[in-house]
């Protein structure tokens, strides 16, 4: 399988170069504006993440993980669970949708999942293995109710074991270096029946893309 995953993506590795000097050059031409807007967001953004870490875990709320996906539009992600459902009867949509466990979701965003798809060279989540896709889902959940004051370190990068059995890492400013890949934390603290939900803005690959 591991032979299988580093295949997929070492065939991309230079798809992967090319779209991140596409992208440099794509925030170099950026005008003065777009760039103030941008470092206010982020600044925004670490600044409500810095609060959330001071912060306890918050209360269950009503609707579960995946209520709140479905609800918000995370629809690429709720495809993966669902694709991965279809083909493995691996049960996730059941286990995030009804479950009672407390799990702690990190979420990538529907722009997360594009940019990913763009560097493969492929349409959609079906387009993977399926197994290959269980492993990159499971590789952004852990077990328990982790607020952000538990995930986002004061000083030293913390380590968050996941339901693969593999470990990123996050730095004091919500950055995450993952095996393959790296993500930031923004929001955080999405409170849910079943866990909590860090919203992210890449996809973590749980692999190195030699």
């Amino acid at each position: 399988m591991k032979n299988k995953i580093s295949e997929i993506f070492g065939r991309k590795m230079i798809l992967n170069t090319l779209l991140l000097s596409a992208l440099a050059l794509i925030a170099v031409s950026c005008d003065k504006d777009d760039s103030v807007s941008m470092a206010e967001a982020e600044t925004s953004d670490l600044a409500e993440l810095k609060r959330g870490r001071a912060q306890a875990a918050p209360a269950p709320e009503e609707a579960s993980i995946a209520a709140i996906a479905i609800k918000a539009g995370f629809t690429e992600l709720v495809e993966a669970l669902a694709y991965v459902d279809s083909e493995l009867d691996a049960g996730l949509v059941d286990l995030f949708l009804n479950g009672t466990d407390q799990y702690t979701v990190f979420a990538p965003t529907n722009d997360a999942f594009t940019a990913l798809y763009g560097v493969l060279g492929i349409d959609e989540i079906s387009d993977l293995p399926a197994e290959l896709v269980l492993d990159v889902l499971l590789y952004h959940v852990t077990d328990g109710r982790r607020a952000a004051n538990s995930v986002v370190p004061p000083v030293r990068s913390r380590s968050i074991t996941t339901l693969l059995g593999k470990e990123f890492s996050v730095d004091s400013n919500g950055g995450i270096t993952a095996i393959g890949s790296t993500a930031k934390i923004g929001p955080a603290n999405i409170s849910a029946s079943n866990g909590i939900i860090h919203v992210i803005d890449a996809v973590l690959l749980p692999i190195v893309v030699e």
